[in-house]
């Protein structure tokens, strides 16, 4: 008789909540395999008894044939020596153990839930609320682990005897789906401050939203503010009550079919609109395109979609109620403008009342808040801007074998927060914008929430090297020792980490505004790094900055400082401005005095505001309503007039001819060497390129070629710079990072040319490129020193 064994598997990895174990014993029954299977936190454990043959197809089936939500990071598998005699394969109830741990994000509907959710025959026919061991909730309803029901906000929610057979049973679709619930068990929609309920409720929010009204619609994990997508007069009215002028809405497409009618899509990104994290997609309009009004994203060729990923959102859609509605809806975060995503009925009242005819509302607790996540695409790969629902938070796992224990309290803009644990970093869901205390406050309370989860007892806090932001106060307040860490560096870090690499690097790190280790604003920088420090190679061209935060919002501001730099006249500057219609002859005077006498003026090299500056002066964008509203606008001016030169392309010798025409008259990639004054080697050629658009523009040039130009010319200036890095360092591995890099357009003419050069170039793809990806930078950082000093 052939010689039994046993082994024991961990596995690790999004291993609970999606039906983990039930899938185990399936494979086990059909192997033919004793033993048992139990969920320890994190990881999950299992005993396999049987012959040696069957117990290696097992576990090849483990890790082949996993569910459809798990993603395993790792397995591991030992003989057990002694073991228990088995007599069947058993499930055993879950066991707090410590260890790694991986919290499953919040997963969209599945397509079977889908179909019984519009079953007329199913007892959950129009659940708002269904779900199996494929979908639902995770993240969002979590108080600790291991994930079980009770410690969800479920357990507000017993189960009816139907859903608990289902529970109970390993043969079902819901075998251990903490959510699972009916209508006759589990939360209820309802109007807040109205008597509807249930059915009643959601037919008189389709009612409103069919008539041109505004809705604020409860989620996974806040409220969102819905209208007719389609209704010019429904997304004014948004627009005026929400005071966001022309800022893109996101919009909600009730299916495949719908998006396509309307945008341009690849069959990477019609994966990534219907799998199961389900984000908001950037995407390009289709030419003509008349289904959408114009004001979802006024001048803008891309706009932002996703399908519906929680039940009541395909009720908006579909219901047996006769109401014909649209099949685009605005779908944006339920907030006002600066604070957190609403989770509760309270905050809804206080913030959203005033903003829409209706709240649909329900009572299940959200405990974390997690707005959608965003995507663009580069070159058929996801290229995240916002990374939150469906994504966080999951780790980032890296090589190096530390050991430690790590919280970054991350940026004051896109905040996010990161933990690191030995080598595994999990960025948490997106916060906001920390200028608002609301928002500082939920950083705060989502910090401690998330380290109760992981479990985590941090040695270190990392934080921004400026001493204002809120960020580093909430650091400061966590009462650990607190490491500063330089804003662009930690974008490097980012970049690094996600790609995993530990050397030495090049890092261009072009962003906003970031305070320099020289008490300077700093933003367009070339850096060489690696975990444990770097230097400052070099910058574009400094800059004086006047006017503090509202510099950032009225670009024609950094227009002016520029030509006052490169004319140093005042009549000069006075008449360009007037010439380009900048601002009054008062306006100019007063800037060109407050430069020259550091009044509230400073230093800087921030590439965001290089940006605003050229925008202006190329009558593209004077001002923004929003962050980065003129950068972009110049990027689509420089897209669009490419596209249109492109159209224009007959044969190879044309082609030529137009790739030479494209450059004319843009200054050269010399670079300037900088005094000794401080360490930078190189600075970039950004003032004459200012001096070149100026003449250009006086002289009556089209401002999308300028503005294409102005991407052409800087990424030349980019591409010498790391050039002369690699002469002087021999490093041939280059990390592109920082907000600035969001821009497509950059991101190519320089990524294309390093890679010409025969660079190594590292890039983002799952970590935005923005401030929303530093924390991640921050925590590498920390965890490398606490290496060092252990």
């Amino acid at each position: 008789m052939e010689r039994e064994i046993t082994k024991m598997i961990r596995v690790y990895g999004i291993v609970q909540g999606v039906g983990f174990r039930p899938t185990v014993s399936r494979h086990a029954m059909a192997r033919g395999i004793r033993g048992s299977v139990s969920n320890k936190g994190p990881y999950v454990e299992i005993f396999a008894q049987g012959k040696q043959q069957d117990v290696d197809a097992f576990i090849a089936d483990i890790g082949n044939k996993p569910p459809k939500r798990a993603a395993i990071l790792k397995l591991l598998e030992e003989s057990v020596e002694e073991p228990e005699k088995f007599t069947q394969f058993d499930i055993i109830e879950s066991e707090k153990t410590k260890g790694e741990i991986f919290v499953s994000p919040d997963i969209a509907i599945c397509d079977e839930c889908k179909a019984e959710m519009f079953d007329p025959e199913n007892r959950r026919y129009l659940h708002p609320f269904i779900n199996c061991t494929c979908c639902g909730p995770r993240l969002t309803i979590l108080d600790s682990l291991p994930y079980d029901r009770e410690r969800t906000s479920m357990k507000e929610f017993p189960m009816c005897p139907s859903c608990a057979d289902e529970y109970h049973n390993p043969d079902t679709r819901r075998y251990d789906a903490q959510p699972v619930c009916c209508n006759d068990c589990g939360p209820e929609v309802y109007l807040a401050g109205r008597e509807e309920r249930g059915r009643e409720a959601i037919t008189y929010t389709r009612k409103i939203i069919a008539s041109g009204g505004i809705v604020a619609i409860k989620g996974i994990g806040g409220f969102h503010l819905c209208c007719d997508a389609t209704s010019e007069e429904a997304v004014q009215r948004l627009r005026q009550r929400k005071r966001r002028p022309v800022k893109p809405f996101a919009v909600m497409a009730q299916d495949m079919e719908a998006v396509k009618k309307i945008c341009k899509v690849s069959e990477e990104q019609e994966k990534i609109l219907t799998g199961h994290q389900k984000p908001i997609l950037l995407l390009d309009k289709l030419p003509g395109e008349t289904r959408l009004c114009e004001s979802i994203a006024p001048g803008n060729p891309k706009v932002g979609v996703m399908l519906p990923y929680a039940p009541v959102q395909l009720l908006l859609f579909h219901y047996d109620d006769g109401i014909r509605m649209p099949g685009l809806l605005v779908m944006t975060s339920g907030n006002t403008s600066g604070a957190p995503i609403c989770r509760d009925d309270e905050e809804a009242a206080e913030e959203l009342s005033h903003l829409c005819d209706c709240i649909l509302s329900h009572n299940r607790k959200i405990r974390i808040r997690a707005d959608d996540s965003v995507m663009d695409f580069y070159k058929g790969e996801p290229y995240m801007i916002r990374r939150s629902r469906g994504y966080a938070p999951l780790p980032f796992m890296v090589s190096t074998p530390w050991k430690g224990q790590v919280i970054a309290a991350g940026g004051e803009l896109k905040n996010t927060f990161c933990i690191g644990v030995d080598n595994r970093f999990y960025p948490s869901p997106y916060v906001g914008d920390l200028e608002d205390l609301r928002t500082v406050k939920a950083l705060k309370e989502t910090i401690g929430r998330l380290e109760t989860l992981l479990e985590v007892q941090p040695e270190v806090v990392v934080c921004d090297l400026h001493p204002k932001y809120n960020s580093t106060v909430v650091a400061e307040e966590l009462g650990l020792p607190v490491l500063r860490v330089q804003h662009h560096y930690a974008h490097i870090l980012s970049c690094m980490a996600e790609n995993d690499c530990e050397e030495k690097v090049i890092g261009v790190s072009f962003d906003g505004t970031g305070y320099g280790t020289d008490g300077t604003i700093w933003g367009g920088e070339l850096l060489v790094a690696d975990c444990q420090g770097f230097t400052r190679f070099g910058s574009i061209e400094p800059f004086v900055q006047v006017g503090g935060d509202i510099s950032a919002k009225e670009g024609w501001r950094i227009a002016v400082s520029l030509i006052w730099q490169n004319t140093g006249n005042l009549e000069k500057t006075l008449d360009t401005v007037r010439k380009l219609g900048l601002c009054t002859d008062q306006e100019a005077k007063v800037l060109v005095t407050m430069a020259q006498r550091k009044i509230n003026a400073v230093t800087s090299t921030s590439a965001g505001r290089l940006f605003d500056g050229v925008s202006a002066i190329l009558g593209i964008r004077r001002a923004s309503t929003f962050e980065g509203e003129a950068s972009t606008a110049l990027e689509f001016a420089a897209e669009a007039w490419r596209k249109q030169r492109e159209m224009q392309k007959k044969n190879p010798e044309e082609n030529l001819k137009i790739r030479m025409s494209e450059k004319e008259d843009i200054p050269e990639s010399t670079g300037i060497s900088e005094a000794s004054e401080d360490e930078r080697k190189f600075i970039l050629n950004t003032g004459e390129i200012v001096a070149y658009l100026v003449r250009a523009r006086l002289a009556g040039a089209d401002p999308g070629k300028l503005a294409y130009g102005f991407h052409r010319a800087l990424a030349d200036e980019i591409l010498a710079a790391c050039e002369e890095a690699e002469r002087q360092t021999g490093i041939r591995k280059v990390a592109l990072s920082g907000g600035v890099f969001q821009n497509r357009l950059l991101l190519e003419l320089v990524d294309d040319g390093l890679t010409e050069m025969g660079f190594k170039v590292l890039k983002h793809s799952l970590i935005p490129p923005n401030d929303g990806g530093i924390a991640l930078g921050q925590a590498v950082y920390g965890m490398a020193y606490v290496q060092r000093y252990r």
